[in-house]
């Protein structure tokens, strides 16, 4: 097959789907001998994608593109003419935000989560209304959808009225190369040096963004946690500022206990795994989410989790986390505090959360995307 992937929507490398798009591409590297892969790629993303560069065919795309009505626009407009002169079997687009209205060749799309649907407030009234109407009609107009979980699969049907015929739900993995046990000792060296983490910790990574991955909550329970018990534990948030990012600085800072609240600012790849084995107990509680990476690396990496099951959590963390009620502070600090005063608890976590993580393995669902890009073009054929 002759396949196009558009890449535009990765966000320099700083969001779930960037960590999605990479990873597939990686495990698409073993089926590049049969299948050529053509990635749309913006100007100053490409030495990103230096790990493909000799294997698959990067496609520059001019910076001017970059903002969000632009590269719509592109999308609708350029990039249909560049996969009918190109000659694709198949077309990708990893996103929602940029689903094809038509093309010469058979479009696949991956549409992560319908959290416009959930959050109020998660994006401004434009992207919402994108969201909600625009995005409809463009994925009725796709040959296959791949959905992330089998909750974001649901949403589609019930959203959008769309059959299981066209919708394949195929989980994200995770790189067990990257993510697994490891020296946990250096990692707590390092995570002193680096980040000042030098008492045991509770890590966050996400993007600061309110209130989908509900932040503000998670300090209000530190706050109580922390009152309650006079732990030294502290609290750790990986993740770059997002949309109502101030509002979560603003709590940290009324917090009486801001001097044990860290920012880490955004961690990267290389970075991650030293901070997921460095850190005590990993809390996820995200008031939504289509798929959630980071439970998942870190259950990989031998580290117990406390997590919301809200969206496709419940789903991806399954049995293998202390699992919280994301609205409920109070519920919030009786984890931390069940956590952070018995090794016995965060070790019988540990131990499932690292069962639950072999769950899921990208090498398998790159096989199973290519599938899905044959079901594609067969559909295009009748």
């Amino acid at each position: 097959m002759k396949i196009g992937f558009s890449t535009s929507v990765i966000q320099r490398g700083k969001t779930g789907v960037a960590q999605y798009v990479f990873a597939l591409l990686r495990a698409m590297l073993a089926h590049t001998d049969r299948h050529e892969f053509n990635l749309f790629v913006l100007e100053e993303d490409l030495p990103l994608f230096d790990f493909a560069k000799n294997k698959m065919k990067l496609i520059s795309v001019a910076e001017k593109f970059r903002p969000a009505v632009k590269n719509v626009l592109w999308h609708q407009t350029q990039l249909p003419k560049l996969a009918n002169n190109l000659g694709f079997d198949v077309l990708h687009v990893p996103s929602y935000r940029r689903m094809l209205w038509r093309a010469s060749c058979p479009l696949v799309a991956t549409i992560h989560d319908l959290a416009p649907f959930h959050i109020r407030g998660k994006y401004d009234w434009k992207r919402m209304i994108y969201g909600r109407v625009i995005v409809k009609q463009l994925a009725r107009r796709q040959d296959e959808i791949i959905a992330v979980s089998e909750n974001t699969a649901r949403d589609l049907e019930h959203f959008f009225g769309l059959g299981r015929n066209r919708v394949n739900v195929v989980w994200n993995g995770i790189d067990h190369q990257r993510f697994q046990p490891d020296d946990v000792a250096a990692a707590k060296v390092l995570a002193a040096e680096k980040w000042k983490l030098n008492r045991p910790f509770f890590l966050f990574v996400s993007r600061l963004e309110h209130p989908g991955k509900n932040h503000v909550r998670l300090i209000e329970a530190f706050n109580q946690f922390k009152a309650t018990t006079k732990s030294d534990w502290l609290l750790a948030l990986g993740g770059s500022d997002w949309h109502g990012a101030e509002a979560i600085h603003a709590a940290a800072a009324a917090s009486p206990f801001a001097a044990d609240i860290r920012f880490l600012g955004f961690v990267s790849d290389a970075a991650l795994p030293g901070l997921y084995h460095a850190t005590d107990v990993f809390i996820y509680p995200s008031l939504f989410e289509g798929f959630g990476f980071p439970p998942i690396e870190a259950m990989a990496c031998g580290v117990p989790v406390i997590s919301s099951t809200r969206g496709s959590l419940r789903e991806v963390v399954a049995d293998a986390a202390l699992t919280v009620e994301p609205e409920n502070i109070a519920d919030i600090a009786g984890a931390l505090q069940k956590m952070s005063s018995s090794a016995d608890e965060r070790q019988h976590w540990r131990s499932a959360g690292f069962t639950n993580a072999r769950r899921f393995d990208w090498n398998e669902n790159a096989t199973r995307t290519l599938e899905i890009y044959e079901q594609a073009i067969r559909r295009g054929k009748q």
